[in-house]
């Protein structure tokens, strides 16, 4: 990360016994993969629950294999780990992920956000599918509560401009969820609610249409902020001219408003710094280098009136982060939250890392960012998933929360 060794191995050493901290290898490619689950990983009720699920799979008689299956494997040979810290090789699920789906199979470089929409589908998708043949079977097969005794230790191109498409459409940020009608554990940790809200300028009626996110998509301008992005999101835009609302009251076109706000808060909210943009004059992706100031603790009231712990508060728990100019090209690591210190996850390096250093990832820093042999440039090293956790109401803070940080609200105006 740009400094000497004393202080990433006095970090380390300060940190739990109990706890285990290895890397990934990398297969030419798979950073991206890398720090999606070592982000995944030291968020406790996601791990908890992978966990779980992996204490259940030696009961069953033929579990078939699957993304889940070789997840569960992976962070259980994490946790069973007798050394502190070292790296190992995903190499069974990696090679599972590029066996089921094509677009993570070759050797070019690929998008993180991607990746874990990508995940955390499938990972929903396996859960319901098995809680639907359980059901059919007469069997009960719910999952056990987060509080269970099982020992946890605390702790392509085309597809990027594709999923930018998709999300300009209908005015929809964020990473859509599994649609069945079945709820599971990734549901009830990432899954929050939008309300897209829609107000005829002549009838002042209002028409809402409701559905689910795992992570929220955030655009992203120069000089900012991730409060000025939220603010963004819900903010009013104005149907007129083409985009003129087609109205039910009315019974024709009208002028109108809509905005976007959160109906739902999950306990792990997820944001994505939309730093990948289609660029028509260039006939390309490029990406924006902006500096994008975030919050170590966050409360958000873009919420709506009926929203539950509308007054919730969030730290800052892991970050991924992409180094590099290009979009076809990059590193990614990430730096989590464990025990109240930072640490870094560059694929098999592990180093501590300071909470200035965090912050040197807002961008536009002459600080080299990351990389323990001193080859990032804070110019190309930018935050690019952030994962905030909720905290209990009226409780204290806990390891994964960030010292004494301001809590900064995304107020809407």
């Amino acid at each position: 990360m740009g400094q000497g060794t004393s202080r990433p191995d006095k970090i380390i050493q300060d940190l739990p016994e109990d706890e285990r901290y290895f890397g990934f290898e990398n297969f030419g490619n798979t950073c991206y993969c890398n720090s999606v689950l070592q982000a995944l990983y030291f968020c406790t009720p996601f791990r908890q629950r992978v966990l779980q699920y992996a204490s259940q799979l030696s009961s069953r008689s033929d579990p078939k294999e699957s993304i889940l299956t070789c997840l569960a494997e992976l962070f259980a040979q994490i946790n069973a780990q007798r050394k502190k810290t070292g790296y190992l090789s995903p190499r069974k699920f990696v090679g599972k992920v590029k066996a089921e789906n094509e677009l993570f199979s070759g050797y070019m470089h690929q998008d993180a956000h991607e990746f874990l929409n990508y995940l955390l589908n499938d990972v929903s998708e396996s859960l319901a599918r098995e809680t639907k043949a359980a059901t059919a079977n007469g069997k009960s097969h719910h999952a056990p509560p987060i509080s269970s005794s099982f020992h946890v230790r605390t702790p392509s191109l085309q597809a990027l401009h594709q999923m930018q498409q998709q999300q300009q459409q209908g005015n929809i940020n964020g990473t859509g969820t599994n649609s069945g009608p079945i709820s599971t554990w990734v549901d009830e940790i990432f899954q929050g609610k939008l309300v897209n809200e829609t107000r005829c300028l002549r009838c002042d009626s209002v028409t809402s249409r409701q559905e689910s996110f795992y992570d929220l998509s955030l655009e992203i301008g120069t000089n900012c902020s991730v409060t000025a992005c939220l603010r963004q999101f819900s903010s009013n835009e104005t149907l007129d001219g083409a985009d003129k609302f087609s109205c039910d009251e009315c019974g024709c076109k009208q002028e109108a408003q809509k905005r976007m706000r959160v109906a739902s808060l999950p306990p792990v909210l997820c944001l994505h710094l939309k730093r990948f943009k289609y660029v028509e004059s260039a006939g390309q992706m490029q990406k924006l280098t902006h500096r994008v100031v975030f919050p170590f603790h966050l409360k958000l009231t873009n919420t709506t009136d009926t929203c539950p712990d509308a007054d919730a508060e969030y730290s800052l728990t892991a970050v991924v982060v992409h180094m590099g100019a290009h979009v076809n090209h990059g590193h990614y690591v990430a730096l989590v939250k464990s025990a109240g210190k930072w640490v870094c996850f560059d694929d098999e390096v592990v180093h501590g890392i300071t909470e200035a250093q965090v912050q040197s990832t807002f961008g536009h820093t002459q600080q080299p960012v990351v990389r323990a042999d001193g080859a990032g440039n804070g110019h190309v090293d930018h935050a690019y998933i952030l994962f905030y956790q909720k905290r209990s109401p009226g409780g204290e803070r806990g390891s994964n929360d960030c010292g004494d940080a301001e809590v900064v609200e995304a107020k809407v105006v």
